[in-house]
């Protein structure tokens, strides 16, 4: 039987009155406002009574049983209720304290059933109901979007991340499996906004049969909740007097606003641009002839390397790498850059790195990304003396984005010559990506020197299994890491433990560097200029709440020229920034790189060889394997 069937009383006059409570089925008596309501003659029997009293027969039968589960279901509508009303939007505020005050929202919304005639009573109920549920889906998207992007759910923006998040559902857990998860969260869905709607109906229904104990228990109620909000009651730091769903609505009704809003400054935004209308010959001329590599280590966040219980492991590994390169004739410096996101939304802070402009949600990307906007990357293009690449191990489909970036030619998954297995969500190991780079562009002789965008993935969630450095020789088509991925850890085996999620976390970025790092030891040369930072900061489970959005960001070049010109900067030396690095908004690295690197930057001389000439050699390297494995 449904919790929430409706049936109308038997008509035994001949039996004795229950005792007071709720009915059986907890619908109100039949009274002569049910009656005009329902339009039916007083007296005349509706067309469901047979069926009515034909319910009711076990009711008779079992009334101790039918009285329970009145009861009973009355009690899971108010609970189911109370739940929607209280639920926070966070998960680390899901505590029983948070389910223990006083929901203003549903004082004011019994008044107000109160008092309304029959009908609008009911149509209100539902109405009540399909906007509780709904809102309660939004306190559920949000916790979502706390965990896993540090932020709340954006009414306006967020919804084409549901498409990247079935692919990486897929991506994950095979088709099958997403397509699963999916139907299952649409049952979740349509069953929690029908539940709940069915448990405010009945809620109404109960009041109204129970006027008088109705209206002063509101009365109490409200009285309470104006007595606790004036003398600030509290219950381990949460007030007793609630109002969370109404101040939650009013964020809601706001972030539409702001997000209709902000398409229109961001288009007065997006048409400022300082280098706009610079000529080719005055654009980098200070890093001609170098082969310039922008590198970006997916979730490669500031708390990899302050947070006490990471910080130490992922530090040893960047000052073995500065070592390993001063060795190798490099020198370096690093600082820090904010994000515009955390948790996820790499190709936000991929855009916004290159563009100059803070683009921190998809609507501002699908507006960049369509323009001409010039790019970091598309000004080396623009000035004709680079050949411009991109290696996407991530791309998995089309990717027209290649053309605002400005690349000549990308190379996503498939074009990279992987035979080797996924390792979770990743779909190529970095060392892999970069050989391959090797193989189809660094390592080949071009008229132009290279300009390259390559994007790290190894260290992206969940973090296992995850691969480990091997020797370069020993890479082949990748078939090698079939036997690595059956050694390493399963996500299940992951995450059931925080400790071991960040455990996991920081070993994934210590094989990024060192697959950076071997890779300039290996085939850096004299003209090598490497970029590389984190896109954002991992999720909170990692972070934990209220982290940074910094991440670090280093330049390595064998010329001390090109850091000559980046001295007034004040970075910190070495691949690690420190705690006082400078900090800067991550949009704000274009106009600083290509000021710099530009005609009128410090040390005018150019750095480096003529842009006409061929890419130089890679220097020879006695070591054919990694200097450090990744455990």
């Amino acid at each position: 039987m449904s919790l929430f069937t409706r049936s109308r009383q038997r008509p035994d006059t001949d039996k004795a009155p229950m005792e007071e409570g709720p009915a059986p089925d907890g619908s109100p008596e039949r009274t002569a406002d049910d009656t005009a309501v329902s339009g039916e003659p007083a007296g005349e029997p509706s067309a469901d009574a047979d069926a009515s009293v034909t319910g009711g027969r076990w009711r008779d039968k079992y009334p101790d049983t039918a009285r329970a589960v009145a009861w009973g279901t009355t009690a899971l509508a108010v609970l189911l209720v109370l739940c929607a009303l209280l639920l926070p939007n966070q998960l680390g505020r899901l505590t029983p304290e948070a389910f223990l005050r006083i929901p203003v929202e549903g004082i004011c919304g019994a008044a107000l059933l109160l008092v309304l005639p029959p009908r609008a009573r009911r149509v209100s109920a539902v109405l009540a109901g399909v906007c509780l549920g709904l809102v309660t889906i939004l306190n559920f998207l949000d916790m979502g979007f706390y965990w896993s992007l540090a932020r709340p759910f954006d009414l306006v923006l967020d919804w084409i991340l549901f498409d990247d998040a079935e692919s990486f559902l897929t991506d994950s857990v095979g088709r099958t499996g997403a397509v699963s998860a999916v139907i299952g969260i649409v049952v979740l869905v349509v069953g929690l906004l029908v539940l709940v709607t069915l448990a405010v109906v009945r809620l109404s229904n109960l009041m109204v049969r129970h006027r008088s104990v109705a209206t002063r228990t509101t009365l109490v109620l409200g009285t309470a909740w104006i007595t606790f909000t004036a003398l600030g009651v509290q219950i381990a730091g949460v007030p007793v007097a609630s109002r969370s769903t109404a101040e939650l609505a009013q964020v809601r009704a706001h972030q539409v606003r702001a997000g209709i809003k902000d398409e229109r400054e961001f288009a007065k935004e997006a048409g400022v641009d300082s280098f706009a209308s610079t000529p080719p010959d005055q654009l980098l001329t200070g890093l001609r002839g170098k082969d310039v590599i922008f590198a970006f280590i997916e979730s490669y966040g500031r708390s990899a390397v302050e947070d006490p219980e990471m910080a130490p492991q992922v530090t040893a590994t960047l000052a073995a790498g500065t070592e390993r390169l001063r060795k190798a004739g490099f020198s370096s410096r690093s600082a820090f850059l904010t994000s515009p996101t955390a948790g996820g939304g790499s190709w936000l802070a991929h855009s916004t790195f290159m563009s100059g402009l803070w683009i921190k949600n998809q609507q501002r990307y699908r507006s960049v990304t369509s323009s001409d906007h010039m790019t970091l990357t598309g000004a080396f293009r623009r000035t004709g003396a680079w050949r411009t690449v991109g290696i996407m191990p991530g791309v998995t489909r089309s990717w027209p984005e290649g053309h605002f970036y400005g690349l000549d030619n990308v190379y996503d998954s498939k074009e990279l010559g992987y035979k080797g297995p996924k390792f979770s969500w990743a779909p190529v190991p970095d060392q892999y990506s970069l050989s391959a780079f090797q193989r189809l562009e660094h390592g080949r002789k071009h008229d132009k020197p290279l300009m390259s965008e390559i994007i790290l993935v190894s260290s992206h969630n969940p973090w296992a299994p995850l691969p480990r450095m091997i020797g370069w020789d020993e890479l082949g088509d990748g078939s090698v890491f079939k036997a690595i991925s059956k050694e390493g850890k399963t996500p299940g085996e992951v995450w059931k433990d925080p400790h071991k999620v960040r455990t996991e976390y920081h070993r994934s970025v210590e094989y990024s560097v060192n697959s950076l790092v071997s890779f300039v030891e290996k085939y850096g040369n004299d003209n090598t200029v490497l970029v590389f930072l984190g896109d954002h900061q991992p999720v909170p489970i990692v972070t934990g709440e209220n982290a940074s959005r910094d991440v670090p960001i280093a330049i390595v070049a064998h010329d001390k020229r090109v850091l000559d010109r980046m001295s007034g900067w004040g970075w910190n030396d070495g691949l690690k920034p420190g705690p006082k690095a400078p900090v800067w908004r991550m949009d704000t690295f274009r106009n600083r790189f290509l000021t710099t690197y530009g005609s009128k930057g410090p040390g005018v001389a150019t750095a480096g060889a003529d842009a006409s000439g061929p890419s130089r050699p890679s220097r020879p390297s006695s070591s054919t394997g990694p200097t450090e494995s990744a455990r």
